[in-house]
């Protein structure tokens, strides 16, 4: 997650509602602890999240591309990439 951790934790901090009833971070610095704690993983297409998901043993076969995008561990970077949260 690196080099994408910051962009990471502006998206997680703004969206994580969808994730959680309440807020698990405050700030910029907490929601990039938060997101290295829970190993959040970045990729670089829904193609590569939906391996990953399957792998994990969620069941992801069904899901359109828009439904994917939809899940709640599933967040989309600005430059098109994604990261899974893992809560």
């Amino acid at each position: 997650m690196g080099e994408y951790l910051q962009q990471c934790a502006e998206v997680f901090l703004r969206e994580q509602g969808k994730l959680f009833d309440e807020p698990v971070a405050e700030t910029i610095e907490e929601a990039a602890d938060f997101l290295e704690d829970c190993f959040a993983q970045v990729f670089d297409s829904l193609a590569e999240v939906r391996e990953y998901l399957d792998e994990e043993g969620m069941d992801v076969s069904d899901l359109s591309d828009e439904e994917l995008e939809d899940e709640l561990e599933v967040f989309k970077l600005e430059d098109g990439h994604y990261f899974v949260v893992e809560a």
